[in-house]
């Protein structure tokens, strides 16, 4: 038997782990390094790993620019405390169910199922708590004193034991086809309910924003009611002509004038969708059914959804305020859209789609290095990448 040499034997020990070293990058590897070069990519095909290439926006005025994830300016909430300056009185609400897609699925179907991401897998009802936990975590980090609800379906096996975050269960129809219907439906019985409320406790007033799940918070928002006292609702917005507005944000001033104009027209945006959009439920018949609603009224000038500048308008006896997607409503570039780069102001991040492990990642990352503007960075050159989930 020929005997190899020790210096040979450690090579080939090693030599499976150099072919599968692309994909462990972690995201303190990724921290540390100065360059980046793209990974190879097939047109359509998702990745099971962070692809980083040029952060867009280099050199325009007001948008972070990286060196590799390394910020070289902060955004706003990093030179600012980490503690909220107007997050009292302020709930986060959002819509979320369980599919138990697993029942009846063999083990090693469900194996081949799984997604890595960091040291955890998790299989397709994992990785939807990891997203509702991480939508928690951003929300915990950057407005500390707001309290947390998720409406949920009453048959759906959902318990989160979280401080500052409430299950409530609303009675509707959860199902895929309709979750974006049963999402407007939900929105109105809160509001009724806390509208009855407010009438027992009149000085407990409590401003709410309802949000996706699949979003991270990384600044303040209690300011928008602080700055903008004037409103009742408040919509995200941005220069697209058949889906202007954004149904994944809508602030809700916790007056009992505010949240009953609010319920109304949420109401009036229910019946559009239900008569106009039924063939929409289960994407974007609510954006739909919102715009129609917003720009059916005469007076309204829907060339200013053009121009990302907030602006306030009566919209059928209710006073809106219309924030800019760019600040409130960030998104990840996914193939498409946002060349410009993130704003230096930007408030929150949208992980539409596929980018749920952009979300679990930056997660991760910030959690490590404590950063926000680091982990945009992170989130700036991770874009235009299809991911796995």
């Amino acid at each position: 038997m020929t005997k190899v040499p020790s210096g040979w034997r450690r090579f080939l020990i090693f030599l499976p782990l150099l072919c599968f070293l692309p994909y462990f990058f972690s995201v303190r590897e990724l921290h540390q390094s100065k360059t980046f070069q793209d990974l190879p990519t097939k047109k359509g095909k998702k990745f099971d790993h962070l692809v980083l290439g040029p952060a867009a926006g280099e050199g325009l005025p007001n948008r972070l620019q990286c060196q590799g994830t390394k910020a070289l300016n902060k955004t706003h909430f990093s030179t600012s405390s980490h503690a909220s300056t107007f997050g009292n009185n302020i709930a986060f609400v959002t819509v979320f169910t369980i599919y138990n897609s697993s029942l009846g699925v063999r083990a090693d179907e469900r194996a081949s199922n799984l997604v890595v991401v960091g040291n955890a897998s998790y299989s397709t009802e994992e990785r939807s708590m990891a997203i509702l936990h991480t939508f928690v975590n951003f929300i915990q980090v950057t407005m500390p004193k707001t309290n947390i609800f998720i409406l949920t379906d009453p048959a759906s096996d959902l318990s989160i034991s979280r401080n500052g975050v409430t299950v409530y269960p609303i009675q509707g129809e959860y199902s895929r086809d309709k979750l974006m219907l049963q999402r407007i439906r939900s929105y109105i019985a809160f509001l009724e309910a806390r509208l009855w409320e407010l009438s027992q406790k009149p000085e407990h007033i409590s401003h709410y924003i309802f949000t996706d799940s699949d979003i991270a918070v990384v600044d303040d928002l209690g300011h928008i009611f602080h700055d903008f006292p004037n409103f009742h609702l408040a919509f995200t917005f941005r220069n697209n002509k058949a889906q202007p507005l954004n149904s994944g944000f809508i602030a809700v001033r916790g007056t009992a004038d505010g949240i009953l104009r609010a319920k109304k027209f949420l109401q009036e945006v229910l019946e559009i969708y239900k008569s106009k959009y039924m063939n929409a439920s289960r994407m974007l018949g609510d954006q739909l059914a919102l715009a129609w609603v917003v720009k059916s009224h005469p007076s309204f000038d829907a060339s200013r959804f053009s121009k990302p500048r907030v602006f306030l308008e009566d919209v059928g006896g209710a006073s809106v305020l219309f924030l800019p997607c760019a600040t409130y409503n960030w998104t990840p570039p996914e193939g498409a859209g946002q060349f410009h780069g993130m704003p230096l102001d930007v408030k929150v991040v949208h992980f539409k789609g596929s980018r749920k492990r952009l979300m679990l990642e930056s997660w991760n990352f910030f959690n490590s290095y404590s950063d926000i503007s680091d982990m945009l960075c992170l989130v700036l050159k991770s874009g235009r990448t299809k991911y796995d989930f």
